[in-house]
């Protein structure tokens, strides 16, 4: 049978924001131009394989924020779920289960 963990409320929060975050930044850089900076476009095939880009008009500061905003808050999750006081209750492979058993945790009905 598998192990079970009664992870505080506030580890459970910090870490389905975390997801939440890195799906919001992922889904808006996916939306955003390839570069920072205006740039033209170009085509290489020199390499193992082609890589083609159009011209980017870059970000704008507002874009430029709202991701700057986002990566840092995910640092700050990161770190929170990463150096949480449960972590310090487990050892070993006990911890490695656990730190696993905890990304998913969102995907677990409450019937599970």
């Amino acid at each position: 049978m598998a192990t079970t963990y009664d992870f505080p409320s506030d580890l459970l929060a910090g870490q389905e924001e975390l997801h939440q975050v890195r799906a919001e930044l992922s889904a808006l850089l996916k939306r955003l131009p390839w570069s920072v900076e205006p740039l033209d476009g170009f085509s290489d095939d020199n390499g193992w394989r082609k890589i083609e880009r159009p011209a980017s008009p870059g970000w704008t500061e507002d874009e430029q924020a709202q991701v700057e905003k986002l990566r840092r808050r995910e640092h700050e999750l990161a770190v929170f779920v990463s150096t949480h006081r449960y972590w310090s209750d487990l050892t070993g492979s006990d911890r490695i289960d656990a730190r696993s058993r905890l990304k998913h945790a969102h995907e677990e009905s409450p019937g599970d």
